[in-house]
């Protein structure tokens, strides 16, 4: 059975924050789809998780690179843009592969582009249009992700 909390949330200030709860209870090997419409928040809610971890500098989108790397004081964060991903075979000949590894992090947005060619997620995050701010989804999606969801509030 799949574990699912979810969190309205009225600004950025707080998706950002929940954010950095998240990270607070992720370690690697671990990876995360970020599910939502345009401008939803998902690169809002990935600073969040990326700066829990202890990075100190920007937080980009990685739409045009498909990818962001963070290496992180204990792991490598890999942030992933596929929006403009035209075929999931492309991320084969970057060696998509190689980044999901023991010491790594994958935060997934647009993960239905790469289908067949990423790591099955642990956790999933949806990301709505809710009043005036978002509401999210977070579904569990391995044992691990359960433990972490269950520690959320």
């Amino acid at each position: 059975m799949t574990l699912i909390k979810e969190f309205n949330v009225a600004d950025e200030a707080q998706s950002t924050r929940l954010g950095q709860q998240l990270s607070q209870q992720l370690t690697a090997p671990f990876v995360v789809y970020l599910d939502g419409p345009l401008g939803a928040g998902k690169t809002t809610f990935s600073r969040g998780i990326i700066q829990g971890l202890g990075h100190k500098g920007a937080v980009k989108s990685p739409t045009y690179t498909l990818v962001e790397p963070y290496e992180l004081p204990k792991l490598t964060l890999y942030h992933f843009d596929l929006y403009r991903l035209s075929d999931p075979e492309e991320l084969e000949f970057m060696g998509i592969r190689d980044y999901f590894n023991d010491g790594s992090i994958c935060l997934i947005e647009w993960p239905e582009r790469g289908f067949g060619c990423i790591e099955a997620a642990d956790l999933i995050i949806k990301i709505r249009y809710f009043e005036e701010g978002r509401q999210f989804t977070i579904e569990a999606h391995s044992d691990k992700a359960k433990g972490i969801i269950e520690k959320l509030s």
